[in-house]
């Protein structure tokens, strides 16, 4: 995502991470990856819950894709680590969950 994060720009799409780590070890991390989107801190797993993304024991995160559009809707739903083009096709088609 961060090399093709021009393809989201021109949609005015504004990806950004969730990680159940503290915002401090985030600035390193983000600094250390090169990130150019922000990296939001998760330690309760809130919104890891909210959207599936828990593993089974209830404590790992497993890589899920959502793109939520301003009016809430999902346009986009999938684990793992889609391309950025199946993830922008989806939302220039109208999505897919």
């Amino acid at each position: 995502m961060r090399d093709e994060i021009a393809k989201f720009e021109q949609r005015a799409i504004q990806p950004f991470g969730v990680n159940p780590a503290g915002v401090d070890s985030h600035h390193s991390y983000v600094t250390k990856m090169g990130f150019n989107f922000p990296l939001l801190s998760d330690p309760e797993r809130a919104i890891a819950r909210a959207y599936a993304a828990l593993k089974d024991d209830g404590h790992g995160i497993a890589r899920t894709v959502y793109v939520v559009r301003r009016d809430g809707r999902i346009a986009f739903a999938q684990r793992g680590a889609p391309p950025v083009d199946e993830i922008v096709a989806a939302v220039d088609g109208g999505g897919r969950a």
